[in-house]
């Protein structure tokens, strides 16, 4: 199992500040269903040790930040006995999940239909056409709000919804997407050219510095729900995981989460009426 994931994500790929492989669990276990994620949080984990998982993988890393106790009395404690009680490994997928080929930003970008994609900043021990975020062309050029209105229908509902910085009928056609977290990515954004920059938790400062660096507006802000981005990836990676397992000649169960880890419930807006 660990040779398969380390086919389709290698742990290489995975930003030197990252915490990414395996978290709980021992790396000989027999493993016959996996369970994809987003967050390894107690409500998932629960879904996984419910269904009889031998093994979670997460994007999110349970323990990216130093702690000093895995107590039980502890939200990561908890976490960690939990899993531990139920036989059910954890390993994640997160940054290098980013970069792959096939990862977060890749999925995000098929899902849009963008031809000639290509990484918006290569990875600095990958293929050409690794890196964190993509940019590429929509087939034809669109306004602002269909494309917002297309990307809110291909995403899974949350509260948050998805924000627009831009005129409405501003045209567009090249694209920038990186799922997750990604006003780090500002500066590559403008060289590659891009009309709209998709991304998720964009900051007050960083978009608005963004909307006063450029004359012309561009690029607009697409800002989306950070599991939402990044719960497109499960279903290709689950399949992807298959159809590697399969070609090794092994045959496991595996699933997406049901669980909607936005942390958000429910939001208030003025009406435009």
């Amino acid at each position: 199992m660990l040779l398969a994931v380390e086919e389709l994500w290698p742990e290489s790929l995975a930003e030197g500040w990252d915490a990414v492989g395996l978290v709980t669990g021992h790396p000989s276990q027999e493993v016959t269903k996996v369970l994809f994620a987003v967050d390894p949080v107690i409500e998932v984990i629960e879904e996984a040790a419910t269904w009889g998982a031998d093994l979670l993988i997460t994007h999110h890393p349970l323990l990216l930040r130093g702690v000093h106790s895995v107590a039980g009395n502890t939200p990561k404690g908890r976490a960690v006995h939990r899993l531990i009680e139920a036989g059910t490994a954890l390993l994640t997928v997160h940054t290098n999940g980013d970069s792959a080929v096939g990862g977060v930003s890749d999925v995000l970008a098929d899902a849009l239909g963008l031809d000639n994609v290509e990484p918006l900043t290569k990875a600095a021990n990958g293929l050409p056409e690794e890196g964190i975020g993509r940019v590429g062309d929509l087939p034809e050029i669109t306004s602002l709000a269909a494309f917002a209105e297309t990307l809110f229908g291909l995403l899974p509902a949350v509260a948050g919804g998805v924000r627009v910085s831009g005129d409405r009928d501003g045209l567009v056609r090249r694209v920038a997407v990186c799922g997750g977290a990604g006003d780090s990515l500002f500066e590559s954004v403008r060289t590659a050219n891009a009309d709209v920059f998709v991304t998720a938790d964009l900051r007050h400062h960083p978009a608005s510095e963004a909307r006063e660096a450029s004359p012309d507006g561009r690029p607009y802000l697409v800002d989306v729900s950070h599991f939402a981005s990044e719960w497109l990836w499960l279903p290709a990676a689950a399949q992807a995981l298959d159809n590697v397992l399969r070609d090794q000649g092994h045959t496991v169960d595996i699933r997406v989460s049901t669980v909607n880890t936005d942390p958000w419930d429910f939001i208030l807006t003025p009406s435009e009426g």
